[in-house]
């Protein structure tokens, strides 16, 4: 008989790379999860890990038992919540991971709607970049991954996981408010050739936010001066709220709350931001609500998106 707590361990050495981590993540010393290793080797007779210098890592065999591992404790999880929940209405903890606009713009939003809605099912939620979210995904750290494509072209997918498509994200030029926001990004769609005198925020070099500036910016043909590198949006917006520097930024990181306006770009760019979860088991009930729930909100962003981009559109000639 397999053991389903050394499946687990033999899944996340797959998704962590080390013992170590993999003893992190589970409370556990690395010598408690070799012996585990050692124990489910013994159950299933095969040679699951082997040694390469001072790591291990998983051969043939074990990758073949991880990827069953996964599907076999998702089925488990699923039978577990079914028979926590006999009549089949939508109940229990649904993890959700996103990064820092998808919590603000979609994942709380979600959270006070299904309250009301379905107030047994209960979403925690976790902010991770991107990059971070598929591997939490993968060893099921969280059931679902709101999460966004990156300027490489790296996609959360693969055979093991299944994504929802919830909008495109446009991203815009922001500005300070008053007089400077009339100069800095006019009215309408924004050219960039216009602001190569400006001065601009972004995050810490090689992150999406700074790669983004400069790789717009040189499409518009010369190099962004970047004044202030902060890799929190609060900051960047405060920033560019006190007239000190202009940025590019996804539509949901704008943040009403500070005093900037938001211009579509003459030359458009968006961040598609879409859900994924795990293939293994169909979604408990409760995770499929919460898949639902966000397909709602990220309508009612983009609407809201929408408008905004009507209403400070350059009147018609």
């Amino acid at each position: 008989m397999l053991n389903a707590s050394r499946l687990q361990i033999l899944a996340r050495l797959e998704s962590l790379g080390t013992v170590r981590a993999v003893g992190a993540s589970l409370h556990l010393s690395p010598s408690a999860v070799s012996a585990q290793l050692a124990a489910l080797e013994a159950e299933t007779g095969a040679r699951l890990v082997e040694r390469t210098g001072r790591r291990v890592r998983l051969t043939p065999a074990g990758r073949t038992l991880a990827r069953h591992a996964r599907v076999i404790l998702d089925q488990m999880a699923l039978a577990e919540a079914e028979l926590a929940h006999p009549d089949g209405q939508p109940a229990g903890v649904v993890r959700v991971a996103a990064f820092s606009s998808g919590v603000r713009a979609l994942v709380i939003p979600l959270a006070r709607r299904l309250a009301v809605e379905h107030p047994r099912v209960q979403v925690e939620v976790v902010e991770l970049d991107p990059r971070e979210s598929g591997p939490a995904l993968r060893r099921a750290d969280v059931d679902v991954a709101v999460t966004a494509d990156l300027l490489d072209g790296a996609r959360l997918a693969g055979p093991d996981v299944a994504t929802v498509s919830l909008l495109e994200d446009p991203v815009v030029l922001v500005a300070p408010a008053g007089a400077s926001a009339s100069e800095a990004a006019g009215e309408g769609p924004v050219d960039l050739a216009g602001l190569a005198d400006a001065r601009w925020a972004a995050d810490l070099p090689g992150r999406y936010l700074s790669t983004l500036v400069e790789s717009a910016c040189r499409d518009a043909g010369f190099e962004p001066r970047v004044v202030a590198r902060l890799p929190s949006y609060e900051l960047l917006l405060a920033h560019v709220e006190a007239g000190l520097s202009v940025a590019l930024l996804p539509g949901l990181a704008v943040d009403p709350r500070y005093d900037v306006v938001a211009r579509p770009l003459r030359s458009p760019r968006t961040r598609p931001v879409y859900a994924a979860v795990r293939r293994g088991a169909p979604p408990t009930a409760a995770t499929s609500v919460v898949l639902a729930g966000l397909r709602r909100v990220a309508a009612d962003a983009t609407a809201a998106t929408a408008a905004v981009g009507r209403a400070t559109a350059p009147p018609p000639r």
